[in-house]
């Protein structure tokens, strides 16, 4: 058993280790329980406490609790098992409360059993989420937050308070079937062990957004969508998802919010966006992560510095130019005039610049600028070395980001030919409304003077850059090569592609400007943020609609990278294992089919165009709705058994590289994207 440190009790001066009288609670406000691969999950929010229980069935079993009070969590890991095993999770989660160093802190208490002759205990992890997932991913996490368990009888815990002396993190056992025999639980004969896990942190609650201020009459019946985007709102900001991102991330809140925009309440939307906009840096800059919590506390002690404020992590560029697009649909779209004017005039306290304050329509002109200056160099000279790089040293930089997301490219797609030049008609848009007047310096005013016309060189030039004609001599036989390294059919691809070249946007440009020839689903970007000629909508398309491996299309969904272009180094790294690989992401689906119906509400398209749309909404519906089950989930894999894809959940494969969110923000967009009547 791997233990570190001697146990620091949460309750001053408490040595002994002993149950404490469970408070009885009335139904709580939201709970909800989600089976997905090897994981059972069950969520509870009420009041003060909002929690994820993950019990792991398999021969790794795991408990853990994660708390989106300062993105905290408990882990526990036991030593493989002989046999698979799986929880029966007998009384779900209750809020409760539990002893901690500054009085009673919020905490669960659940009974949950496994049918194993014994449980030896490995690791546990008491502290920031971010912690526990290094140690899930890699089996390692800072010295200084280990803590050693504490037995008593039947009774094991695990109890520290925060590094800085603030209160902190807990997890008991108490053994009510079994017995505790140094570090394993026993089975008693052949019956299930069987548990009482109560799981507490001391890290500052959040405030849910009420039922009612979060989505309106349009919003979809769909309880699985709604439980989990009510796990994820809060007032104080939206969460990413759960367990592993429960705090905020930008892109993930924009996208989600312009995807949700139609069925979400102003509250919810303004609390997203002000969420953003409070987190800029003091150039515009987006961020795109915090790390709070006890994250907060050692990397700046590792950094020199002291305190827990939020540590922001500016390292993308996709969601720098998100958010005038997203901003702009809400406040030129969705909210009259004197609502938008009372959200950009109401006072937002900056935690991307400290202590500074000033109405959110000034930081929302921050963020224009801060578009204008960095796409000038294309505007004026529109070549590949003027695009938007990835920031330097970086492999990521957009939403697909794992290392290997983009293909070692340096210029993404999505970036330099959608969201700069949306991003430039927005500022556009919301400079002739104006909106923004209120905010604007004379410098600021000329700077944004020209954005109509940077807009219109970026659309012209940047998008051409990316893309990709292979001949049909080439294309075919390496389909063919594709499909049989992955044991899948070549000949619907084929039949699908005919006597054509294959055209698509390249997923990326490498440092020299050539193309990184994978097809790929941020096609769905143009569709939902620009308005392509109706000669590109036919051709990009078609092209991700035939079947995979020519396109991106299989019964369980659209494939998100399609690598059968490439080298055979590349597509090793683009798999059904691969995070970005050819895999499903639910928000993926969702933003093609919401691009689709955008486009085709459009006048000024001819039947030809209106028919390859139409066909195509037709198809993606379908592969939807045969995987409506996992829609909430982040993503997931597939298996090709008896002629058909099937489902199999990320992260329950040997070879996936991680596990899947059990509620993801931007997979509950199926709330307003709903099916074509």
């Amino acid at each position: 058993m791997k233990t570190i440190r001697s146990a620091i009790m949460l309750a001053a001066g408490t040595a002994l280790v002993a149950p404490w009288p469970v408070i009885a609670q009335a139904k709580p406000e939201l709970a909800y329980q989600v089976t997905e691969g090897q994981n059972l999950n069950a969520f509870v929010r009420d009041g003060r406490v909002a929690a994820h229980l993950l019990l792991r069935n398999g021969t790794d079993p795991r408990i853990l609790v994660a708390f989106p009070a300062g993105n905290s969590g408990v882990g526990l890991w036991f030593e493989p098992l002989s046999k698979p095993a799986t929880w029966r999770l007998e009384k779900p989660p209750r809020p409760t409360t539990a002893p901690g160093i500054a009085g009673p802190q919020p905490a669960i208490v659940t009974i949950a059993s496994l049918a194993a002759p014994e449980l030896r205990i490995k690791q546990a992890v008491l502290s920031s989420v971010r912690f526990l997932r290094d140690y899930q991913a890699i089996g390692r996490f800072p010295p200084d937050v280990a803590v050693a368990p504490v037995f008593a009888g039947d009774t094991i815990r695990w109890s520290r308070p925060r590094l800085d002396g603030k209160p902190g993190y807990m997890l008991q056992l108490r053994v009510l079937a079994g017995r505790v025999q140094g570090s394993r639980v026993v089975a008693n004969g052949g019956a299930p062990i069987r548990l009482e896990i109560t799981a507490s942190s001391g890290e500052t609650p959040l405030t849910g957004l009420a039922q009612a201020d979060l989505l309106n009459a349009r919003a979809a019946n769909d309880s699985t969508a709604r439980n989990a985007l009510r796990f994820l709102s809060y007032r104080e900001k939206f969460l990413a998802g759960s367990w592993r991102f429960q705090t905020y991330f930008g892109r993930d809140t924009l996208m989600s919010l312009r995807l949700l925009m139609p069925v979400l309440q102003a509250r919810a939307i303004e609390a997203g966006l002000g969420s953003v906009l409070a987190r800029l840096d003091a150039s515009g800059d987006v961020a795109h992560e915090e790390g709070i919590g006890e994250f907060a506390v050692v990397d700046r002690r590792q950094h020199e510095g002291s305190g827990d404020a939020a540590v922001l992590d500016y390292a993308m560029i996709d969601d720098d130019y998100m958010l005038a697009p997203v901003a702009g649909s809400y406040l030129l779209d969705h909210a009259d005039r004197a609502a938008a004017r009372r959200f950009l005039d109401a006072p937002l306290v900056s935690e991307g610049v400290p202590g500074k304050t000033e109405p959110t329509g000034a930081a929302l002109v921050r963020n224009l600028c801060f578009i204008i200056r960095h796409a000038r160099a294309f505007t004026d000279a529109p070549t590949v070395e003027h695009l938007i790089p990835l920031k330097p040293g970086r492999l990521t930089g957009q939403w697909r980001d794992s290392d290997e997301g983009l293909g070692r490219g340096r210029y993404a797609y999505d970036v330099n030919a959608v969201f700069v030049p949306a991003a430039l008609d927005a500022a556009a848009r919301m400079m002739k409304a104006g909106l923004l007047d209120s905010y604007l310096t004379p410098a600021d005013r000329a700077l944004l003077a020209d954005a109509e016309r940077m807009a219109s060189v970026w659309r012209e030039h940047a998008p051409a850059l990316f893309s990709v004609t292979i001949p049909n001599a080439d294309a075919v036989p390496a389909v063919r090569r594709y499909a049989k390294n992955l044991a899948i059919p070549a000949e619907p691809a084929v039949a699908a592609l005919g006597t054509s070249p294959l055209v698509f946007h390249a997923l990326s440009l490498d440092q020299e400007g050539r193309p990184v020839k994978i097809v790929n689903s941020d096609e769905g970007f143009a569709l939902l943020f620009a308005q392509p000629s109706a000669a590109d909508l036919e051709t990009y398309v078609s092209t991700a609609m035939r079947p995979f491996p020519a396109g991106l299309m299989t019964d369980i969904g659209l494939l998100v990278a399609n690598a059968a272009q490439t080298d055979a180094a590349t597509q090793d790294r683009f798999t059904p294992a691969a995070y970005h690989g050819a895999v499903v992401w639910s928000w993926q689906q969702a933003l093609f089919a919401a691009g689709l119906e955008r486009q085709l509400a459009r006048p000024d398209l001819p039947t030809s165009t209106r028919s390859v749309l139409a066909r195509a909404q037709s198809t993606l519906w379908r592969a939807i709705s045969a995987t409506r089950a996992t829609q909430s989930s982040e993503l997931w894999s597939w298996a090709f058994a008896n002629g058909r894809y099937k489902v199999v959940a990320f992260g329950a494969g040997k070879q996936d590289v991680d596990e899947s969110n059990a509620a993801q923000l931007w997979s509950t967009v199926y709330l307003a994207v709903q099916p074509p009547k």
